[in-house]
């Protein structure tokens, strides 16, 4: 089996759309938990998309962004990255430490905050393509940077550059009372594992 990232057809994107669905409901089941309240989410919109596209749509390359960054092992590999705007960054960061906030900058303690949030909904992603696949599959540790949206995006940029110019883009939207939260999950496997995976899947 040979996959044409360029070229995906809707029952391999069906897959992936599948796999947002089950990832953003446990994830946020698991923000719930943590929260102690209720919550909400829309359902996830799965999209193959050109890379020079993806900045435009976090709100333009200059537009900085928070971006937690993982390593994927196990029987496959690659890269995940989460990304919030500073907004949703705020609201997520008054919700887990029940503070109001003046400003979107960033103290140790929320960053910290953020990064463990970002392996909650990391994991849960990781591990719903786990139990889809059947596969042995794992996260690192998460990095967490605060930048423009065209540094942050390097990363995955430089691990997708061999494969093709088209990058799997899954954004969920969260909501627990009047604050939303909308996050932006790139799931980057190599190619190599990008046929595993599928095989995996039977599609």
């Amino acid at each position: 089996m040979t996959i044409d990232i360029n070229n995906l057809n809707n029952d391999f994107l069906d897959v992936f759309k599948e796999l947002g669905n089950i990832g953003a409901g446990n994830a946020a089941t698991a923000l719930s938990q943590i929260l102690n309240d209720k919550v909400n989410m829309d359902i996830p919109q799965v999209r193959l998309l050109n890379f020079s596209d993806v900045d435009r749509m976090l709100g333009g390359p200059e537009n900085p962004v928070v971006g937690i960054y993982f390593a994927m092992g196990g029987d496959a590999v690659g890269n995940m990255m989460f990304i919030l705007d500073l907004d949703s960054a705020k609201n997520l960061v008054e919700l887990l430490l029940n503070k109001e906030k003046d400003s979107c900058k960033l103290d140790d303690l929320e960053i910290s905050a953020l990064s463990e949030i970002g392996n909650i909904i990391a994991s849960s992603y990781i591990n719903s393509l786990s139990q889809l696949t059947n596969l042995n599959l794992k996260i690192s540790i998460p990095s967490i940077s605060i930048d423009m949206a065209a540094a942050i995006l390097s990363v995955p940029a430089i691990q997708f550059s061999y494969i093709s110019d088209k990058v799997l883009f899954i954004e969920t939207e969260f909501k627990e009372q009047n604050k939303y939260i909308t996050g932006n999950l790139f799931l980057i496997p190599d190619i190599n594992s990008f046929e595993i995976i599928f095989d995996s899947l039977g599609v």
